[in-house]
């Protein structure tokens, strides 16, 4: 399932994305929001695209990576109204293959409005089809 709409800006450190909240929406409550959590995935999907551009400008596939965690992620409203345009911006704070941590945030594109900002823990294996190999034994 892809929730972002586009890439904006995108460069070694950071990527940002767009998401518009359309009336037909997956995850859209009976009283029109979106609730402010599904705010994780929009993160995560940001930090997907990162690592998957600068794995195209290296000329490698695309990593399979896993969301693990987060901390301090704040929500500023309740939720997302449809309509409404929401800029992703996930930042890359450390680590490679591994263990990796992206400061995220999401803001209304039309007024600038912080809506949820926090810090997302992946995990990217090194070998992925050593992982699968191990779990199959």
């Amino acid at each position: 399932m892809v929730l972002l709409d586009s890439v904006v800006e995108h460069d070694a450190s950071r990527t940002v994305c767009t998401t518009t909240i359309g009336e037909n929406v997956l995850f859209r409550e009976p009283g029109g929001l979106v609730p402010a959590w599904i705010g994780l995935e929009y993160m995560a999907q940001c930090i997907s695209a990162h690592s998957g551009l600068r794995a195209r400008a290296a000329g490698e596939p695309p990593p399979v990576g896993f969301l693990i965690g987060s901390r301090r992620v704040e929500f500023h409203c309740a939720g997302f109204a449809p309509g409404q345009v929401l800029t992703v911006t996930a930042r890359h704070v450390w680590g490679e293959t591994g263990l990796g941590a992206f400061a995220c945030s999401l803001h209304d594109a039309a007024t600038g409005a912080l809506m949820a900002e926090g810090t997302l823990n992946v995990f990217v294996p090194a070998d992925l089809d050593a992982l699968t190999t191990e779990r199959v034994k």
